[in-house]
């Protein structure tokens, strides 16, 4: 239903860009976007679209990373700009899909080091 692709290996201070596909036309999404889970810790939300059009923005990604969505592709995409050693993580494309219920990509990794 997702399937991501982006990622890799940064250094401090660079960009990199995900983006995740559906099978679906993503404007009939309740939610769809990017979670992160770190090595040791939770999953945590990093940015979504929700119902409407609206975003959602983790208090660490703010001002940082971006989401948007190309609908004619059902893609959603995370620009991730001035990267930090703490957002090196698992991250997950995710979408809650009305009467179908939520779904998770395959995690690609984010590894940020110099």
């Amino acid at each position: 239903q997702l399937q991501a692709s982006g990622g890799g290996l940064v250094q401090p201070g660079g960009s990199l860009r995900l983006s995740c596909a559906a099978s679906r036309r993503i404007l009939n999404f309740n939610a769809m976007g990017w979670y992160r889970q770190a090595s040791g810790k939770g999953r945590e939300l990093v940015a979504r679209y929700s119902v409407g059009g609206s975003t959602n923005y983790a208090d660490s990604v703010k001002g940082r990373f971006t989401i948007s969505r190309d609908v004619p592709k059902n893609t959603v995409i995370l620009q991730m700009n001035s990267l930090k050693p703490e957002d090196t993580a698992v991250y997950y494309c995710h979408a809650d899909i009305p009467r179908a219920g939520l779904y998770w990509g395959q995690g690609t990794q984010v590894t940020v080091s110099s």
